[in-house]
């Protein structure tokens, strides 16, 4: 097309006097005057450079066509990531904030009976999740030798434990044991007391036989990969809100960075985003009990 275009602004130089009586109907009698026309390698000459400058002009204008078009969609790439992370999961309870719903991965699920079980706690109370009913149950399940998620959780545990507040009295925490390697009793009390859970009045560490650990797992849908006693447990971390009538409500999935040594953290502002969003999630659900 920029060939074409070049054409159309006027044939070169030579051409247009070879083209005899074409000259002379523009110009008139005058055009015999004109004196002698330019050599024909001037005029090949002419016309190559200005076929050049075209097809420069071309380029150009192709690149810039490229280079708008590139811009254009980083703009809306990053336009439509803004607003994604700005919609906000359904069903979620007005005093939680979207940013926090999404940095929770806040989810409501069918109101179904949760699994049940019978356990036994770090203070060697045998208990069932019956037991519980009237409560809400904020409940994880826990490596007691775990490094890495299992004790930001448990922060994040104590932390909303004490935004509750008075409602805390209404709120269990809980943790179902996935080390079948260490599944004593002194286990769960141990880790309990490191992470300083047992200043939750209301806090449980479950641990059982394996079968009925297993009966567990399988009942709130938990991967558990521990091939030996001295590996690391790989496990599915996940949050379970249970109403006070021991039905399932929402589901959250706890999360963890880790710098470049590979030890695990936590910002300081997540974790307190977390605690946040565990207890008004439980608070509303113990005032909606009653």
């Amino acid at each position: 097309m920029r060939i074409a275009g070049a054409k159309k602004h006027g044939e070169p130089a030579g051409t247009g006097a070879t083209a005899g009586t074409g000259a002379t109907a523009g110009t008139g009698a005058t055009a015999g005057t004109a004196g002698p026309p330019p050599p024909p390698e001037a005029g090949a000459r002419g016309s190559a450079r200005r076929r050049r400058r075209w097809i420069t002009l071309g380029l150009v204008a192709a690149l810039l066509v490229g280079v708008t078009a590139y811009a254009t969609y980083v703009l809306v790439s990053e336009h439509n990531a803004s607003v994604g992370t700005g919609l906000r999961p359904s069903g979620i309870p007005g005093n939680i904030s979207t940013s926090t719903a999404n940095l929770m991965q806040l989810s409501p699920v069918p109101r179904v009976p949760a699994p049940g079980f019978r356990l036994t706690d770090q203070h060697g109370h045998t208990l069932t999740l019956a037991s519980l009913r009237g409560k809400v149950v904020v409940l994880e399940f826990m490596d007691p030798h775990c490094t890495d998620i299992c004790p930001i959780v448990s922060q994040e545990f104590v932390d909303a434990y004490h935004e509750l507040g008075a409602r805390s009295s209404k709120v269990v925490f809980a943790a179902i044991n996935v080390n079948q390697y260490h599944a004593t009793v002194h286990d769960m009390a141990a880790y309990s007391t490191a992470h300083q859970l047992n200043t939750i009045p209301s806090w449980h560490f479950f641990t059982g036989p394996v079968p009925a650990l297993l009966t567990a797992w399988r009942g709130y849908n938990i991967q558990v990969e521990a091939p030996s006693l001295n590996a690391d447990i790989i496990h599915t971390s996940v949050l379970y809100f249970i109403d006070a009538q021991g039905a399932e409500r929402f589901i959250a999935s706890p999360m963890v960075d880790h710098t470049a040594g590979g030890t695990a953290y936590l910002p300081l502002a997540q974790i307190s985003d977390w605690a946040s969003g565990i207890a008004r999630l439980a608070g509303d659900l113990a005032r909606s009990a009653h």
